[in-house]
């Protein structure tokens, strides 16, 4: 099905039955593989070609955090390769309460042909993984995004055609999940990563050598910094995210405005950057205050557009939509490459 789809040695990928946990477990030919894989798909969703390859297989979604994105992505992708799924949201599963991730772990995996875990700690989704006989990806953990990160780079790729060499900004709490998540994979592909953030929410230290070693030998870089115009200096892509993460208390917020409102990605962030830079986001955003916790935060601490103004957040920079919808074809590529 994907000739075209190839890696170094113009070798053809089986990663049927692999899990899908984090960026880490996979090397940089995979990465570009499933890239290429998702653009496929998505070239096959707008010329409306039908391709229910999975037919009659079924995947069970458990997110013990909400989503938009990422269920909808999930679910849409499942029915457009023809398979059928259940959705198992905070309330609809007794994993870790009455049932241990072990149990759970073997029930799902003789019921389905494959298990999604969005919410908390990495070593739950390790753990499911661990006990389940067929694949387990990663919908969002604490500590990784590995689906977010297929579709920022497809994102990056379809704009400007290569990913090696160019200048990758995230801005904002390094510390998270998609601060961790990018410094990995723009190391494994050959990409100039620059965080700019507080040192305090510099990411873990371990992590970062890591990542070094992994830029060492795809020849791209990885840099820290607290000071965000030298940081910023003829980027290509800026990218940022919330300043108070999904599960963290709201008592953050006066706190993260006073470290991040110095990382915020404005119009003198933009005019720093390249002329043809993109702005990426993996939403929701504070651009605004058109949401319940925007106007909370307004009536607050009197901040009305928080980790990106909404002048650049509606730009011509941006690229946000795209990125959004190219979660649904990368999740769809992982699905079919582990269960084809």
């Amino acid at each position: 099905m994907y000739e075209y789809a190839t890696c170094k040695g113009g070798l053809i990928m089986d990663l049927r039955g692999r899990d899908f946990l984090k960026l880490l477990d996979y090397t940089e030919e995979e990465i570009l593989y499933l890239i290429n894989v998702a653009m496929e798909f998505k070239r096959k969703k707008q010329t409306h070609e039908p391709h229910e390859y999975l037919r009659g297989k079924n995947i069970a979604l458990i997110f013990e955090k909400d989503s938009t994105r990422t269920r909808c992505s999930f679910e849409v992708a499942a029915y457009d390769l023809g398979m059928h799924v259940t959705y198992l949201g905070p309330t609809g599963s007794q994993i870790g309460k009455k049932e241990t991730i072990k149990d759970t772990a073997r029930v799902l995996a003789g019921i389905y042909d494959g298990i999604e875990y969005r919410g908390f700690g990495q070593d739950i989704v390790e753990e499911l993984a661990k006990y389940s006989k067929v694949p387990v990806w990663n919908g969002l953990t604490n500590e990784f995004h590995p689906t977010q990160m297929l579709a920022d780079l497809m994102t990056v790729l379809e704009n400007f055609g290569h990913l090696k060499g160019l200048k990758f900004v995230f801005m904002g709490d390094a510390r998270n999940n998609v601060g961790n998540s990018l410094m990995v994979i723009c190391s494994k592909l050959g990409l100039h990563f620059t965080c700019c953030a507080p040192e305090e929410l510099f990411p873990n230290e371990e992590l970062v050598e890591k990542c070094k070693e992994f830029a060492r030998v795809s020849g791209g870089s990885v840099t820290l910094t607290t000071d965000a115009m030298s940081g910023t200096k003829d980027a290509d892509v800026l990218y940022t995210d919330v300043w108070v993460s999904m599960g963290e208390k709201d008592e953050l917020w006066e706190r993260r405005i006073k470290q991040l409102s110095p990382y915020q990605v404005n119009q003198k962030i933009i005019d720093n950057a390249k002329e043809n830079v993109i702005f990426l986001h993996c939403l929701p955003s504070f651009h605004n205050i058109d949401t319940t916790i925007g106007k909370d935060v307004y009536e607050k601490f009197g901040v009305k557009e928080m980790e990106v103004t909404d002048e650049v957040f509606e730009s011509s920079h941006s690229r946000v939509m795209e990125e959004a919808e190219n979660r649904m074809h990368t999740i769809k590529a992982v699905i079919y490459e582990t269960l084809k």
